[in-house]
């Protein structure tokens, strides 16, 4: 995987920070990107100690140009982007009949919109190359709803789909495209927002799941390594559900 340049959105901390350290112990030249560059720093800092090539980088994902501009820096760091990591999402807990549409479309502005917009502006790249691995980051609500999030789950849901939509359309070009839709996974905003939600414990939560543990970071960054990598290339369209064996419908 040398020589390869990865965009990942959201890469301040959590599973964005765990996927962007993992591809670049791979020997791929990772973009961290958040709201705020400053945000990346610590993302940065720790792939360059260990020998790795990255770069902090700042947009909102729903503002083309700011991504535009954020993928310029990159390309000019690193060269052409062919992997990306839609990771980048934001969350509220709010009972249904109390969202209000400036709620509701903010939380599609960032979560669908986002991920429409930085895909559009690495698919050229990738199309150069006549190879590709974009990796979507939904949610298990995205699969199952959730309590109290009918704008976070149902975005997420439409992530899942478009995610086997352009599996369809991109596959002759070289580029697969997959999503994994994290169950609980211990310090990230969101999963600790779902916990406080349902005002469950971790030791709780961890007994619900068969594996007797909640996950980790890297259990994702796993998962999101291989399939950017060349050993994944038959595997498009697909939901890899990385929830220690959690049964989602």
């Amino acid at each position: 995987m040398e020589n390869k340049v990865a965009l990942v959105t959201g890469a301040a901390a959590g599973i964005g920070a765990a996927c962007a350290k993992k591809l670049a112990s791979q020997g791929i030249a990772v973009g961290a990107l958040d709201l705020d560059a400053a945000r990346c720093a610590d993302t940065v800092a720790g792939i360059e100690a260990t020998g790795g090539q990255a770069i902090s980088l700042g947009a909102d994902i729903s503002e083309r140009e700011q991504v535009r501009a954020a993928l310029a820096r990159l390309r000019e760091a690193f060269g052409p982007v062919t992997i990306v990591v839609n990771n980048a999402g934001i969350v509220n807990f709010t009972p249904f009949e109390d969202i209000t549409e400036d709620e509701w479309d903010l939380i599609y502005r960032v979560n669908v919109k986002g991920t429409f917009i930085v895909t559009q502006e690495v698919l050229p790249d990738m199309k150069a190359a006549h190879w590709g691995r974009i990796v979507n980051i939904s949610s298990s609500s995205g699969q199952t709803g959730a309590i109290n999030a009918a704008h976070y789950s149902s975005s997420k849901g439409a992530v899942i789909t478009l995610t086997r939509t352009l599996a369809q359309e991109l596959g002759p070009l070289g580029i697969t495209v997959n999503n994994i839709p994290p169950g609980s996974v211990m310090g990230t905003i969101m999963s600790e927002a779902n916990r406080q939600n349902f005002n469950i414990s971790t030791d709780t939560l961890a007994a619900t799941i068969p594996v007797r543990r909640v996950g980790e970071p890297d259990d994702i960054a796993n998962a999101c390594a291989w399939l950017c990598s060349d050993a994944s290339s038959y595997v498009t369209g697909q939901t890899i559900g990385v929830n220690g064996g959690r049964v989602v419908s």
